[in-house]
């Protein structure tokens, strides 16, 4: 089944294989994407995925950056600097889809601002992630005013329209992992007391303005979708206070919204993810929404992955840190041949950049 073809929304896409979307702190200070990272996203391409998701860009030059080398697609010299990453991808026979993620109040470093902004002045629990350049306690940040609303939903559109002028096959709105859009679903980021905050209901509005703008902008035929986790980068045991009911009002929403697909991420996407004997997170987004899913956590083995799509919890597998490990997994897998294990410490640290690791190692030099 991993081998199977794929329809989404007129796209046919060779395999279900994904290539998830991880942080690499490799383009230049400005946010430029580069030749190295050129060679990185084609690398799995050769390696036979179907489709890519790429690291998540910052969408504009205001507060969005989280992490410095961080990629951009707030500018036109940005989405310039994409084209020809996008065009070798495209030459192996791959699609890639560029991931739009505003940092909020988990920024660790930002060209543009010294100041975070967040639904609520809540501080992130947890550290910054050193391994992406970052170091102590987060900023505390300022509380969004309607004018940062404004600019926010601003920048999603206009970069979602850069990424489809430079040849990208679609935008996922990085709603998960603790970054902006996820602080308004989760119930302790966001303390508002007006229309965006309290209730799931409530605090799910913004999320839905941000995709219906997106879409109005980009078109019916343009893929959009969202990453949706209970994770958070620096907070990785949390999970929704309301549970799969939570997990419901959550995709329901939605499932009503201009979304072609979601893509959810969790520590295990085959283990219950509301406590024990509950349903998977891919499980609750593909039931409660009703459309198609990406699922992301310890996919690596295959077997494992094909069960997902036989059970019809998923559409799609992304794999991260086994793609890291083997960016040629889905040729490695149609060979039977034995994948290598991921490495945090040779291939995350000191930095989980791409020049000092992979592209340094046989594997990824091809």
């Amino acid at each position: 089944m991993l081998f199977r073809e794929y329809d989404l929304l007129n796209q046919n896409v060779k395999n279900r294989f994904v290539v998830a979307p991880m942080t690499r702190v490799s383009a230049e200070e400005d946010g430029q994407p580069n030749d190295t990272m050129k060679d990185y996203y084609t690398r799995f391409a050769k390696g036979g995925f179907g489709t890519i998701v790429t690291e998540g860009i910052y969408p504009d030059q205001s507060f969005s950056q989280g992490y410095s080398h961080q990629p951009g697609l707030a500018t036109a010299i940005h989405a310039d600097g994409w084209k020809p990453i996008v065009d070798a991808v495209h030459e192996e026979g791959t699609a890639i889809i560029a991931q739009l993620m505003h940092a909020g109040a988990q920024m660790q470093a930002n060209r543009y601002s010294d100041e975070s902004i967040a639904p609520s002045a809540v501080q992130p629990k947890g550290e910054q992630l050193s391994f992406y350049g970052g170091s102590g306690p987060f900023p505390v940040p300022r509380a969004m005013d309607d004018h940062d609303f404004r600019e926010v939903k601003e920048s999603f559109v206009h970069s979602a329209l850069r990424a489809k002028e430079a040849g990208f096959d679609g935008v996922e709105l990085h709603g998960a992992n603790g970054y902006l859009l996820d602080q308004f679903l989760t119930d302790y980021f966001n303390l508002r007391n007006d229309e965006y905050g309290g209730s799931p209901e409530n605090r799910v509005k913004f999320v839905l303005e941000v995709i219906e703008e997106v879409r109005a902008a980009v078109g019916e035929d343009y893929p959009v979708d969202i990453r949706i986790s209970q994770a958070k980068a620096a907070d990785g045991e949390h999970k929704w206070a309301g549970g799969e009911e939570e997990a419901r009002t959550i995709f329901e929403a939605l499932g009503n919204a201009p979304l072609d697909f979601v893509h959810t991420t969790d520590p295990d996407a085959a283990a219950s993810s509301f406590g024990e004997n509950t349903k998977t997170l891919a499980e609750a987004a593909k039931l409660f929404s009703g459309l198609p899913v990406i699922a992301n956590g310890k996919l690596t083995d295959p077997v494992k992955a094909a069960q997902l799509l036989k059970e019809g919890q998923a559409d799609l597998i992304a794999v991260g840190t086994g793609a890291l490990a083997n960016p040629d997994l889905p040729n490695l897998i149609d060979k039977g041949e034995d994948l290598r294990e991921f490495d945090f410490k040779e291939i995350m640290l000191p930095q989980a950049n791409i020049k000092d690791h992979e592209l340094n190692q046989n594997i990824f030099n091809g």
